[in-house]
C-alpha cells in the first residue's frame, strides 16, 4: 500500500468519513507545499514546519476542520492563515470559491505559483491582517482559520452568512481547543472538535505582535 493510502485508512480511523474531504486530499500532493529537505515526510500524519516559522497543519486536522465545514459546491470560503496553501487547495476541490488572507507576504507568493501550477483557478489571494477578514467579499458561507486566537474576532460574525460555519482555534498561546461555531441572528452556537495547538493569530483583534 502507497504513503497516501495508509494516511487515508489512517483518517478513516480517526473519524474522517466524508468522502469528498477524504478524495480531496487524495488528489492534492502535500509534497508540493513543503519544503525539499521535508517531501518524504508528506504522507505522515504530523505538522511539519514551513517558512517563516510557520507549519503545515497535520493531515487529520487539516482533514477535521474541512470536515466540520460540511462545504457544497456553491459555497464560497474564507481561509484566515494562508501558509504552505495546502489547506487552501483542498477547499478548492470542495467549493465554489476561496478567498485566502495571509499576513506574511513570502509565504503567500510561494502558495500562489503552487496554485497557478495546480492549475487551481477558485482561489482569490490577499495579504494583510486576517483577524478583520476580508469585508470586500463577504458575506461568505464559511470561515476556517489556520491560526490561533483569545476569542473569536468580531469581524467574522459580521462577514459570514447566517447559519454560517466557522472553525478556528481559540484558547491561550500554547493550547487551544478547536471550535466549531455556527452563526445565529445575534452570536455563535459553539462546540468543540478537538484540542489543538495552532501558531498566533497576529492582528488587531487577535494576538498583539511583540
Amino acid at each position: 500500500m502507497d504513503q497516501i493510502q495508509q494516511l487515508i485508512e489512517i483518517l478513516g480511523r480517526q473519524g474522517i468519513h466524508d468522502e469528498r474531504v477524504l478524495l480531496a486530499i487524495q488528489n492534492v500532493p502535500r509534497e508540493l507545499f513543503l519544503p525539499e529537505n521535508l517531501k518524504s515526510h508528506a504522507y505522515e500524519n504530523r505538522a511539519l514546519p514551513i517558512d517563516c516559522d510557520q507549519t503545515i497543519s497535520q493531515p487529520y486536522i487539516v482533514a477535521l476542520m474541512t470536515q466540520a465545514l460540511q462545504l457544497q459546491p456553491t459555497d464560497r470560503v474564507l481561509e484566515i492563515g494562508t501558509g504552505s496553501g495546502y489547506q487552501t487547495a483542498i477547499l478548492s476541490q470542495l467549493c465554489h470559491t476561496v478567498y485566502t488572507v495571509e499576513r506574511w507576504e513570502a509565504l503567500g507568493q510561494i502558495a500562489q505559483e503552487r496554485f497557478l501550477q495546480l492549475q487551481l483557478s477558485n482561489i482569490e489571494t490577499a495579504f494583510g491582517d486576517g483577524t478583520l477578514g476580508w469585508p470586500e467579499h463577504a458575506p461568505y458561507d464559511a470561515i476556517i482559520v489556520t491560526a490561533a486566537t483569545p476569542s473569536i474576532p468580531a469581524a467574522y460574525f459580521q462577514q459570514l452568512t447566517s447559519g454560517g460555519r466557522l472553525v478556528i482555534p481559540v484558547g491561550g498561546s500554547d493550547i487551544q481547543e478547536l471550535t466549531l461555531a455556527i452563526r445565529g441572528e445575534v452570536d455563535w452556537t459553539c462546540s468543540t472538535l478537538c484540542g489543538c495547538r495552532f501558531v498566533k493569530l497576529i492582528g488587531e483583534q487577535g494576538w498583539q505582535e511583540t
